[in-house]
């Protein structure tokens, strides 16, 4: 856990794992473990009636004091530092959660990924040639559409801290599918730019938003691993935009209209439903599910909601230190933009994906330039997002299972490393062309560290306010890493652009260096706070947590991970 524990001396396993707690007259604690780190644990592994309700600061009265939650938390009347569970009761709990929450989170991510992808579909059916554009506009269409996606990134993350997620990501959705079924009606070059433009204000702090409601409702090692299905369903949309694009982008012609507008038409409708839909399936919190949709008792029991409560607070302190439904104040934003501890994490959001970023943009234009229909185009484009959805989530499995974040993080540079020297150095005009797809599709395949990231800036946030912060920074960095990546690839290096794929590999190498750097950080900022804590007696660390007025990842309580 990243908060430190007091020892007062050092117990022995076998009396870890026998003892009732520090006080007699507190309920027996689970064995300490370690986090599960796998998505679906094996419960056969020990026994699953055994208690499952790990050590926490909450069980001595000295620090229990310290880190009690606020009386306005929206979870205060099911936090309860005497309740106990076993490990059956907790992962019936998750795997409820799973099915009621995390489900329809994926179906939000298929309907964000309809109105991101269609744009790349609708490439091979010469929407470009339709509405007279150059690629130069297309890629100022992506730059606008990056830079307002920006701009709205925080104040939207600000508006969903104040008004709740639960309400923020159904008005998004249902927004922007109506801006998105316009798209129907595209004349040319400034209604294109203006569509790229509400798009981005209207899907901006939708994935923090999304990220922050997570964590309402799971630990730090299961947010990232859901986030990790976040993504791949965000890449299943990408599949289902394509095979949609392959039946729709065949109308061509009818009623007079081009393929394309069919297809912005029908996945802008398609997204409408999910957003109309989510108003009644995205509740606010743990303990507040009850609706008239959802039920008048909710859909969880009132046990239930005391396990998921204090699992989560029992693991994060911080996550009860402000309201689901609490402002944050100019005062606290300018502290989470001066956080320079997460700033590492920012910078790697800010290239970590440009490598890939001008080969996936273009790459409907590519295969129709090495003379594939319209129709293979969307067919052959599929196995790429495919194998990303694979990739990505064995990578945050993996970091999770081996409890390494930014080594593991590396793997994806390393994965896109060869496919991008192939592409620099060979002659491609004499390059066959199944070849070039089949290497193109194995660049675009790589293994995404997003999940690992986003959750990366989470768990090192340590309060509610920089965690919905951190969020909405991450991606605005990552937005303006699209906004460079967009315009690596310019027209007078078409249509090969060997000097724009020798950019990108010495960015590849750049990002290497930041992530190795990264985990240094991280280790001696760690060992800075060992030397101060370890250094205090028992009774100046309980003087601390009294008088401290260290706030979040500055306590000296608090470990960073990496």
């Amino acid at each position: 856990m990243a908060t430190v524990l007091i020892q007062r001396n050092t117990p022995s396993k076998e009396s870890l794992e026998a003892r009732a707690s520090p006080v007699d007259d507190i309920p027996p604690l689970g064995a300490p473990r370690e986090e599960a780190r796998l998505l679906f644990p094996r419960i056969h592994d020990f026994d699953k009636e055994a208690i499952a309700t790990q050590p926490s600061v909450f069980d001595d009265p000295d620090t229990a004091e310290k880190y009690h939650p606020r009386h306005d938390w929206e979870n205060y009347h099911r936090f309860d530092p005497r309740a106990r569970w076993t490990w059956a009761e907790e992962y019936f709990v998750i795997r409820k959660m799973d099915a009621r929450i995390m489900i329809w989170v994926c179906v939000m991510a298929v309907g964000l990924e309809f109105d991101r992808m269609n744009l790349i579909v609708a490439l091979a059916d010469n929407l470009l040639g339709d509405l007279k554009l150059s690629t130069n506009d297309y890629n100022m269409g992506n730059t606008i559409f990056k830079a307002a996606f920006l701009v709205a990134e925080l104040p939207a993350q600000l508006l969903s801290k104040w008004i709740g997620p639960d309400r923020m990501i159904p008005i998004q959705l249902t927004l922007w599918s109506l801006v998105t079924a316009a798209q129907f009606g595209l004349s040319g070059k400034s209604s294109f730019y203006a569509t790229r433009a509400l798009l981005g204000i209207l899907q901006g702090g939708f994935i923090p938003n999304i990220i922050l409601y997570l964590s309402y409702f799971y630990k730090h090692n299961e947010t990232t691993v859901r986030l990790g299905f976040f993504w791949a369903a965000g890449a299943t949309g990408q599949i289902v935009a394509n095979l949609i694009g392959v039946g729709l982008l065949e109308l061509r012609g009818r009623l007079g209209y081009a393929g394309w507008r069919w297809l912005f038409l029908v996945e802008g409708l398609l997204t409408l439903l999910i957003g109309l839909f989510s108003f009644v399936l995205v509740p606010a919190g743990p303990c507040q599910t009850a609706s008239w949709f959802r039920g008048k008792e909710g859909w969880f029991t009132e046990r239930e909601e005391t396990i998921m409560v204090n699992r989560i607070i029992r693991e994060d302190p911080s996550k009860s230190d402000m309201h689901n439904r609490e402002p944050i104040t100019l005062g606290l934003l300018w502290k989470c933009l001066t956080d320079y501890d997460l700033w590492p994490i920012y910078i790697i959001g800010l290239t970590h994906q440009i490598p890939a970023t001008p080969p996936a943009n273009y790459f409907t234009l590519v295969l129709r330039s090495l003379n594939f229909t319209t129709l293979q185009t969307n067919l052959i484009a599929i196995p790429a997002a495919a194998l990303h959805i694979f990739s990505l989530l064995g990578l945050t499995i993996l970091a999770e299972y081996l409890g390494e974040i930014s080594l593991t993080a590396i793997l994806g540079q390393l994965w896109m490393l060869p496919f991008l020297v192939w592409l620099a150095v060979t002659d491609l005009a004499h390059a066959n062309r199944w070849l070039q797809w089949a290497l193109t599709t194995l660049l675009l395949g790589y293994p995404l560290a997003h999940a690992l990231q986003v959750g990366w800036a989470s768990r090192n946030s340590n309060s509610v306010r920089l965690r919905a912060v951190s969020a909405a920074l991450y991606n605005i960095f990552v937005q303006a890493s699209a906004i460079v990546g967009s315009n690596i690839y310019r027209e007078d290096d078409a249509p090969y652009y060997h000097r724009g794929n020798k950019q990108l590999l010495a960015i590849l190498g750049a990002n290497v260096v930041i992530y190795l750097l990264t985990k240094v950080y991280y280790v001696y900022r760690n060992r800075q706070r060992d030397r101060k804590w370890n250094a205090m007696s028992a009774d100046e660390q309980l003087e601390y947590l009294s008088s401290t007025t260290d706030e979040g990842n500055k306590r000296l309580d608090f470990r960073f991970k990496h």
